[in-house]
C-alpha cells in the first residue's frame, strides 16, 4: 500500500435459478485489481485446523499488517496478514463496498474492497 489507493474488485454473475443468495455467501468470483484482471476467488466455507491456529495467533493483534510462518505437512510457507477497521457501505442487494479505514491518513481509505453481482 506505499504506492497508493488499491481498489479491489470482486464480480459474480447473476443465477436465475434457486432462490435468493445473499451477496456475501457467493461461492465463486472473478478478481480484479486496480481495474486489471487479476484472476480468481472463492469462499470458503469451513475452516481446518491450521486455519484456526492462524485465527488464535492473531486474535490478539487489533491492528497492523505482517507475516507469520505456516508450517504445513513437510512445507515452510509464510502467510501475509492485515487485519484493520474497515467501514462497510451497502449499495444494493448486489452490490457492496468495505473501505479500510486508516487512523493516520486523512480519513481516505488506502484499501478498498468491491463485491459486485452482475
Amino acid at each position: 500500500m506505499a504506492s497508493g489507493l488499491v481498489r479491489i474488485a470482486l464480480e459474480c454473475d447473476k443465477k436465475q435459478e434457486g432462490g435468493p443468495v445473499r451477496l456475501l455467501e457467493e461461492q465463486n468470483w472473478r478478481a480484479f485489481c486496480n481495474g486489471k484482471k487479476c484472476g480468481f476467488a472463492g469462499r470458503k466455507e469451513y475452516c481446518g485446523v491450521k486455519e484456526w491456529k492462524l485465527l488464535k495467533a492473531l486474535e490478539p493483534v487489533s491492528m497492523g499488517a505482517g507475516v507469520m510462518p505456516s508450517y504445513g505437512e513437510g512445507e515452510r510457507t509464510e502467510i501475509m496478514y492485515m487485519r484493520a477497521k474497515f467501514e462497510r457501505i451497502v449499495g444494493s442487494r448486489d452490490s457492496e463496498a468495505f473501505y479500510m479505514m486508516n487512523p493516520d491518513s486523512n480519513g481516505a481509505p488506502e484499501l478498498s474492497v468491491y463485491l459486485l453481482r452482475v
